[in-house]
Protein backbone atom coordinates (compact mmCIF):
# COMPACT_ATOMS: atom_id res chain seq x y z
CA UNK A 1 0.00 0.00 0.00
CA UNK A 2 2.85 2.34 0.86
CA UNK A 3 4.37 1.75 -2.56
CA UNK A 4 1.08 2.61 -4.24
CA UNK A 5 0.94 5.90 -2.34
CA UNK A 6 4.53 6.61 -3.37
CA UNK A 7 3.60 6.05 -7.01
CA UNK A 8 0.56 8.28 -6.59
CA UNK A 9 2.70 11.03 -5.05
CA UNK A 10 5.11 10.71 -7.96
CA UNK A 11 2.18 11.00 -10.38
CA UNK A 12 1.18 14.28 -8.70
CA UNK A 13 4.64 15.71 -7.98
CA UNK A 14 6.02 14.93 -11.43
CA UNK A 15 3.19 17.03 -12.97
CA UNK A 16 1.67 14.08 -14.86
CA UNK A 17 -1.75 14.86 -13.38
CA UNK A 18 -1.76 18.55 -14.28
CA UNK A 19 -0.43 17.63 -17.74
CA UNK A 20 -3.35 15.23 -18.18
CA UNK A 21 -5.66 18.09 -17.18
CA UNK A 22 -4.16 20.39 -19.83
CA UNK A 23 -4.36 17.63 -22.43
CA UNK A 24 -8.01 17.05 -21.47
CA UNK A 25 -8.84 20.74 -21.90
CA UNK A 26 -7.15 20.71 -25.30
CA UNK A 27 -9.12 17.63 -26.35
CA UNK A 28 -12.35 19.29 -25.16
CA UNK A 29 -11.53 22.18 -27.51
CA UNK A 30 -11.08 19.77 -30.42
CA UNK A 31 -14.44 18.14 -29.66
CA UNK A 32 -16.39 21.36 -29.13
CA UNK A 33 -15.00 23.06 -32.24
CA UNK A 34 -15.35 19.90 -34.35
CA UNK A 35 -11.64 19.64 -35.06
CA UNK A 36 -10.01 16.34 -35.99
CA UNK A 37 -8.05 14.82 -33.05
CA UNK A 38 -4.51 16.08 -33.52
CA UNK A 39 -2.37 13.48 -31.72
CA UNK A 40 1.05 15.09 -32.30
CA UNK A 41 -0.37 18.31 -30.84
CA UNK A 42 -2.01 16.52 -27.90
CA UNK A 43 1.17 14.64 -27.05
CA UNK A 44 3.19 17.84 -27.44
CA UNK A 45 0.85 19.61 -25.02
CA UNK A 46 1.16 16.75 -22.52
CA UNK A 47 4.95 16.49 -22.53
CA UNK A 48 5.52 20.24 -22.71
CA UNK A 49 3.26 20.75 -19.69
CA UNK A 50 5.31 18.27 -17.66
CA UNK A 51 8.54 19.90 -18.82
CA UNK A 52 7.32 23.43 -18.15
CA UNK A 53 5.71 22.77 -14.78
CA UNK A 54 8.68 20.81 -13.45
CA UNK A 55 11.03 23.54 -14.67
CA UNK A 56 9.02 26.17 -12.81
CA UNK A 57 8.55 24.08 -9.65
CA UNK A 58 12.02 22.63 -9.26
CA UNK A 59 14.38 25.06 -10.99
CA UNK A 60 15.28 26.80 -7.73
CA UNK A 61 15.95 23.56 -5.88
CA UNK A 62 18.03 22.08 -8.66
CA UNK A 63 19.93 25.33 -9.12
CA UNK A 64 21.03 25.83 -5.53
CA UNK A 65 21.04 22.27 -4.17
CA UNK A 66 22.11 20.22 -7.19
CA UNK A 67 24.70 18.31 -5.14
CA UNK A 68 22.31 17.30 -2.39
CA UNK A 69 19.06 16.64 -4.24
CA UNK A 70 16.66 14.12 -2.74
CA UNK A 71 16.36 10.84 -4.61
CA UNK A 72 12.77 11.59 -5.68
CA UNK A 73 13.82 14.92 -7.17
CA UNK A 74 16.63 13.30 -9.13
CA UNK A 75 14.09 10.85 -10.56
CA UNK A 76 11.82 13.75 -11.52
CA UNK A 77 14.78 15.46 -13.21
CA UNK A 78 15.45 12.40 -15.37
CA UNK A 79 11.73 11.99 -16.06
CA UNK A 80 11.48 15.66 -17.08
CA UNK A 81 14.44 15.26 -19.43
CA UNK A 82 12.72 12.33 -21.16
CA UNK A 83 9.53 14.38 -21.44
CA UNK A 84 11.54 17.22 -22.96
CA UNK A 85 12.88 14.84 -25.63
CA UNK A 86 9.34 13.68 -26.44
CA UNK A 87 8.17 17.31 -26.47
CA UNK A 88 10.78 18.17 -29.10
CA UNK A 89 9.91 15.07 -31.14
CA UNK A 90 6.20 15.86 -31.30
CA UNK A 91 6.89 19.59 -31.67
CA UNK A 92 8.76 18.95 -34.91
CA UNK A 93 5.55 17.50 -36.34
CA UNK A 94 3.61 20.76 -35.86
CA UNK A 95 3.08 23.64 -38.27
CA UNK A 96 5.76 26.36 -38.38
CA UNK A 97 3.28 29.08 -37.39
CA UNK A 98 2.28 26.92 -34.43
CA UNK A 99 5.91 26.60 -33.32
CA UNK A 100 6.35 30.38 -33.45
CA UNK A 101 3.25 30.78 -31.30
CA UNK A 102 4.54 28.11 -28.90
CA UNK A 103 7.85 29.96 -28.59
CA UNK A 104 6.01 32.95 -27.11
CA UNK A 105 4.48 30.82 -24.36
CA UNK A 106 7.83 29.12 -23.88
CA UNK A 107 9.37 32.50 -23.12
CA UNK A 108 6.58 33.28 -20.66
CA UNK A 109 7.27 29.98 -18.88
CA UNK A 110 11.02 30.71 -18.85
CA UNK A 111 10.61 34.19 -17.37
CA UNK A 112 8.00 32.84 -14.96
CA UNK A 113 10.78 30.90 -13.22
CA UNK A 114 14.00 32.77 -14.04
CA UNK A 115 14.89 36.00 -12.18
CA UNK A 116 15.27 38.76 -14.77
CA UNK A 117 13.33 41.86 -13.69
CA UNK A 118 14.39 44.89 -11.60
CA UNK A 119 14.17 44.36 -7.85
CA UNK A 120 11.84 47.31 -7.28
CA UNK A 121 8.99 45.32 -8.86
CA UNK A 122 9.28 42.72 -6.08
CA UNK A 123 9.13 42.48 -2.36
CA UNK A 124 10.85 39.09 -2.29
CA UNK A 125 14.28 38.11 -3.63
CA UNK A 126 12.82 36.05 -6.50
CA UNK A 127 12.82 38.50 -9.41
CA UNK A 128 10.59 36.55 -11.83
CA UNK A 129 7.03 36.81 -13.15
CA UNK A 130 5.83 34.29 -10.58
CA UNK A 131 6.62 36.67 -7.73
CA UNK A 132 5.16 39.92 -9.06
CA UNK A 133 2.35 40.70 -6.66
CA UNK A 134 -1.04 39.51 -7.91
CA UNK A 135 0.19 38.43 -11.35
CA UNK A 136 0.59 34.67 -10.88
CA UNK A 137 -3.01 33.52 -11.39
CA UNK A 138 -3.48 35.65 -14.51
CA UNK A 139 -0.27 34.43 -16.15
CA UNK A 140 -1.24 30.79 -15.58
CA UNK A 141 -4.80 31.36 -16.84
CA UNK A 142 -3.52 33.17 -19.95
CA UNK A 143 -1.05 30.40 -20.81
CA UNK A 144 -3.63 27.64 -20.26
CA UNK A 145 -6.19 29.45 -22.42
CA UNK A 146 -3.64 30.04 -25.16
CA UNK A 147 -2.39 26.46 -25.17
CA UNK A 148 -5.71 24.63 -24.81
CA UNK A 149 -7.83 26.79 -27.16
CA UNK A 150 -5.81 28.99 -29.51
CA UNK A 151 -3.04 26.46 -30.15
CA UNK A 152 -5.34 23.69 -31.54
CA UNK A 153 -7.12 26.22 -33.77
CA UNK A 154 -3.84 27.68 -35.01
CA UNK A 155 -2.53 24.22 -35.89
CA UNK A 156 -5.68 23.52 -37.94
CA UNK A 157 -7.32 25.27 -40.87
CA UNK A 158 -10.18 26.65 -38.77
CA UNK A 159 -10.64 30.46 -38.75
CA UNK A 160 -10.61 32.38 -35.49
CA UNK A 161 -14.35 33.02 -35.25
CA UNK A 162 -16.44 34.32 -32.34
CA UNK A 163 -16.88 30.85 -30.83
CA UNK A 164 -13.10 30.39 -30.65
CA UNK A 165 -12.59 33.66 -28.78
CA UNK A 166 -15.52 33.02 -26.43
CA UNK A 167 -14.09 29.57 -25.69
CA UNK A 168 -10.69 31.14 -24.95
CA UNK A 169 -12.28 33.63 -22.54
CA UNK A 170 -14.21 30.81 -20.88
CA UNK A 171 -11.03 28.79 -20.50
CA UNK A 172 -9.22 31.78 -18.97
CA UNK A 173 -12.03 32.16 -16.43
CA UNK A 174 -12.17 28.44 -15.66
CA UNK A 175 -8.44 28.23 -14.96
CA UNK A 176 -8.72 31.26 -12.69
CA UNK A 177 -11.56 29.53 -10.85
CA UNK A 178 -9.57 26.30 -10.49
CA UNK A 179 -6.66 28.33 -9.07
CA UNK A 180 -8.74 29.77 -6.22
CA UNK A 181 -8.74 26.61 -4.04
CA UNK A 182 -4.93 26.52 -4.40
CA UNK A 183 -4.63 30.15 -3.33
CA UNK A 184 -6.95 29.57 -0.37
CA UNK A 185 -5.00 26.44 0.63
CA UNK A 186 -1.66 28.26 0.43
CA UNK A 187 -2.88 31.31 2.32
CA UNK A 188 -1.00 30.26 5.45
CA UNK A 189 2.25 29.70 3.52
CA UNK A 190 2.34 32.42 0.86
CA UNK A 191 4.22 35.60 1.58
CA UNK A 192 1.88 38.57 1.98
CA UNK A 193 3.96 40.26 -0.69
CA UNK A 194 2.58 37.90 -3.35
CA UNK A 195 -0.76 39.72 -3.10
CA UNK A 196 -2.88 36.69 -4.00
CA UNK A 197 -6.63 37.13 -4.36
CA UNK A 198 -7.49 35.68 -0.90
CA UNK A 199 -4.77 37.84 0.67
CA UNK A 200 -6.22 40.99 -0.90
CA UNK A 201 -9.94 40.43 -0.36
CA UNK A 202 -10.22 37.55 2.12
CA UNK A 203 -11.42 33.96 1.75
CA UNK A 204 -15.14 34.76 1.92
CA UNK A 205 -14.97 37.44 -0.77
CA UNK A 206 -12.73 35.21 -2.89
CA UNK A 207 -15.45 32.56 -2.86
CA UNK A 208 -18.09 35.15 -3.77
CA UNK A 209 -15.96 36.39 -6.67
CA UNK A 210 -15.44 32.78 -7.69
CA UNK A 211 -19.17 32.09 -7.84
CA UNK A 212 -19.77 35.28 -9.86
CA UNK A 213 -17.00 34.43 -12.34
CA UNK A 214 -18.43 30.92 -12.65
CA UNK A 215 -21.75 32.45 -13.65
CA UNK A 216 -19.97 34.52 -16.31
CA UNK A 217 -18.26 31.34 -17.53
CA UNK A 218 -21.67 29.67 -17.88
CA UNK A 219 -23.44 32.64 -19.50
CA UNK A 220 -20.73 32.95 -22.17
CA UNK A 221 -21.79 29.53 -23.45
CA UNK A 222 -25.14 31.03 -24.49
CA UNK A 223 -23.38 33.74 -26.52
CA UNK A 224 -21.85 31.23 -28.93
CA UNK A 225 -23.12 30.80 -32.47
CA UNK A 226 -23.29 27.03 -32.07
CA UNK A 227 -25.45 26.15 -29.09
CA UNK A 228 -26.37 22.53 -28.36
CA UNK A 229 -28.14 20.92 -25.37
CA UNK A 230 -25.11 18.67 -24.77
CA UNK A 231 -22.63 21.55 -24.55
CA UNK A 232 -24.95 23.53 -22.30
CA UNK A 233 -25.41 20.59 -19.91
CA UNK A 234 -21.68 19.83 -19.82
CA UNK A 235 -20.82 23.48 -19.20
CA UNK A 236 -23.43 23.58 -16.45
CA UNK A 237 -21.97 20.43 -14.87
CA UNK A 238 -18.40 21.79 -14.95
CA UNK A 239 -19.60 25.10 -13.50
CA UNK A 240 -21.47 23.38 -10.68
CA UNK A 241 -18.55 21.09 -9.77
CA UNK A 242 -16.05 23.95 -9.86
CA UNK A 243 -18.24 26.12 -7.64
CA UNK A 244 -18.54 23.28 -5.12
CA UNK A 245 -14.76 22.94 -4.95
CA UNK A 246 -14.40 26.70 -4.41
CA UNK A 247 -17.14 26.93 -1.77
CA UNK A 248 -15.80 24.00 0.25
CA UNK A 249 -12.13 24.95 0.00
CA UNK A 250 -10.30 26.15 3.10
CA UNK A 251 -6.79 26.40 4.53
CA UNK A 252 -7.07 23.03 6.28
CA UNK A 253 -7.89 20.95 3.22
CA UNK A 254 -5.26 18.30 2.43
CA UNK A 255 -2.97 18.90 -0.54
CA UNK A 256 -4.78 16.25 -2.58
CA UNK A 257 -7.98 18.32 -2.46
CA UNK A 258 -6.43 20.83 -4.84
CA UNK A 259 -3.57 18.98 -6.49
CA UNK A 260 -5.68 15.94 -7.42
CA UNK A 261 -9.42 16.62 -7.17
CA UNK A 262 -9.55 20.26 -8.30
CA UNK A 263 -6.97 19.72 -11.05
CA UNK A 264 -8.99 16.69 -12.08
CA UNK A 265 -12.00 18.79 -13.16
CA UNK A 266 -10.78 19.13 -16.80
CA UNK A 267 -10.23 15.35 -16.91
CA UNK A 268 -13.78 14.78 -15.69
CA UNK A 269 -14.99 17.30 -18.29
CA UNK A 270 -13.41 15.25 -21.09
CA UNK A 271 -14.84 12.00 -19.69
CA UNK A 272 -18.32 13.55 -19.64
CA UNK A 273 -17.87 14.51 -23.30
CA UNK A 274 -17.24 10.86 -24.17
CA UNK A 275 -19.99 9.47 -21.92
CA UNK A 276 -22.82 11.74 -23.11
Amino acid sequence: MKRLWSLFDFYINSSMHVALAVLSMTYVTLLELHLVPDWPLLFFVYFSTITGYNFVKYFGLARFHHRSLAEWLKIIQVFSLLCFVFMVWFGLQLELRTLIYIAVFGLVTFFYAIPFLPRYLFMDQQKNLRNIGGLKVYVIALVWAGVTVLLPVLNSTMPFNIDVWLTAIQRFLLVMLLMLPFEIRDLQYDSLKLATIPQKIGVKNTKIIGVLLAMVFLVLEFAKEELTPKLILLTLAVTFITVLFIVFSNKKRPDYYSSFWVEGVPILWLILHFVF
